[in-house]
């Protein structure tokens, strides 16, 4: 899709030369690619750069609309958090974008401890200090939902609506557990204070009367000093509200946003353009597919569970991070599989059926060694299209493979892109690669990755 060209068809209402509009930090590779696609479904040239890119590789690029760069400060410690982002910030303002975004879960899920929230905040804050943090507090095209503040997610596509701390898997999350609904309260206990609500009700509003509400002049108090808002947000059509005030303030000045991809829905929304200009249909896979699937969702249990056209390989994780030989016996495995014309869904055992309990140090270690095996299977047999499910092991296994950039070539579901790689190694450059979360994608996904989506005209 060609660059954004003229004052007249250009949100940013200039030409060509001028620099990104939007700028994000994606806080795990399947989040980041979810913003991505997003924005390029939208017709505006984007790309997720696997790390700070290279002057080259940002050249390489070509002329964006925006662009992303996916780490994985979800499963970071606060100073890893702050020492990533430190590098990360100066070359997001270096780039002129006026919207700084950090992409975080839908399902806001971190901790204190790790993946903080706060702690990325207010080390980006220092890179848009002249105005609040915009906080956008919902994504209902995912199923999530914020209303007076407290967050409600769905725990599988049409069904019921939980709130957080009562979600089925979000709040028995093993390493950042939701335990407290409300967004104000659960990112205080990270830092972040002064937390202002615009709730629900300031949508019922005209326009000037929410604008007036939104500049602090109608009775709404608490705006005043706040450092940081929160916006509500149960429908769609709100985000249009939300993604005027963010393009209005960001003419100010540059201003950091925080929130999922709703955050990039909310500007396409303001900005009048079509969500859906690329239909993202994907064609059948053209030969055996690998899936690795870290995730112990219950939405990626099912996944596995209805994946009949391939062959399954259980990974014991306790045996994969501490035994080489083990790993290696299993690499060997896959690849002779993949070799013979097989698709295969190489997972790790569900949750109680370890062969034995993962300490706190090998569950933090699975995720790399998840991304090494897939390394070590690509250096022994070329594979075309890869699916990898949860947040932590793509974000590993996309840094295994060296990736530079990804680029957006389809959407295999809801949340669920399918990318190309941008390598230097040939092994893997131009391979197709799904990324998805624990929570994302119907029960037959990994199906849909050989067969292709049924809007394609080649789909099986």
């Amino acid at each position: 899709m060609p660059l954004l060209s003229s004052a007249a068809d250009s949100p940013r209402g200039v030409k060509e030369a001028a620099p990104p509009t939007l700028a994000f930090y994606g806080d795990d590779f399947t989040g980041a690619s979810d913003t991505v696609a997003t924005l390029a479904q939208a017709g505006l040239r984007a790309i997720l750069f696997c790390g700070v890119p290279t002057p080259q590789q940002f050249r390489r690029a070509g002329a964006l609309d925006a662009f992303g760069i996916a780490g994985a400060a979800r499963s970071m410690p606060p100073d890893a958090i702050r020492a990533e982002l430190c590098t990360v910030g100066p070359f997001l303002t270096a780039s002129g974008a006026r919207v700084l975004h950090y992409k975080c879960c839908s399902t806001f899920d971190s901790a204190p401890h790790v993946g903080s929230i706060g702690m990325a905040v207010e080390t980006l804050r220092a890179f848009a200090p002249e105005q609040p943090v915009l906080i956008v507090g919902g994504q209902p095209s995912l199923g999530r939902y914020c209303l007076f503040g407290e967050l409600f997610a769905v725990a599988r596509r049409g069904g019921a609506v939980y709130r957080i701390d009562r979600h089925p898997t979000m709040s028995r999350h093993p390493v950042t557990p939701m335990q407290e609904a409300d967004l104000r309260m659960h990112l205080r206990r990270q830092g972040l204070d002064k937390i202002a609500l615009v709730d629900v009700r300031a949508y019922e509003q005209s326009a000037e009367r929410l604008e007036g509400i939104l500049a602090g002049s109608e009775g709404t108090t608490d705006l005043d000093g706040a450092s940081t808002i929160l916006f509500d947000v149960v429908a769609d059509a709100q985000l249009a509200h939300v993604g005027r005030e963010i393009w209005t303030r960001a003419q100010h000045s540059p201003l950091l946003v925080v929130g999922a991809s709703s955050v990039a829905q909310a500007l396409i929304d303001h900005w009048r353009l079509p969500r859906r200009v690329r239909d993202g249909h994907v064609a059948p896979a053209g030969g055996p597919v690998l899936v690795l699937a870290g995730s112990l969702s219950p939405v990626t249990a099912r996944q596995i569970a209805t994946a009949s056209a391939y062959v399954h390989v259980t990974l014991a994780p306790d045996r994969l991070v501490a035994n080489n030989e083990y790993g290696a016996e299993q690499v060997g495995q896959i690849a002779t599989l993949l070799q013979s014309g097989r698709h295969v869904v190489a997972h790790t055992a569900p949750a109680g059926q370890e062969s034995s309990p993962l300490t706190l140090d090998a569950a933090s270690r699975l995720a790399p060694a998840c991304g090494l095996l897939l390394r070590a299977v690509l250096e022994q047999v070329k594979v075309s299209r890869v699916g990898i499910a949860g947040g932590d092991t793509s974000s590993h296994a996309v840094q295994a493979l060296a990736a530079w950039g990804l680029e957006w070539l389809g959407q295999i579901d809801a949340g669920v892109p399918l990318l190309r790689v941008h390598a230097d190694d040939r092994r893997v450059g131009g391979l197709e690669l799904m990324l998805k979360g624990g929570q994302m994608g119907g029960d037959d996904l990994f199906e849909v990755l050989i067969a292709g989506t049924p809007g394609h005209p080649d789909a099986v």
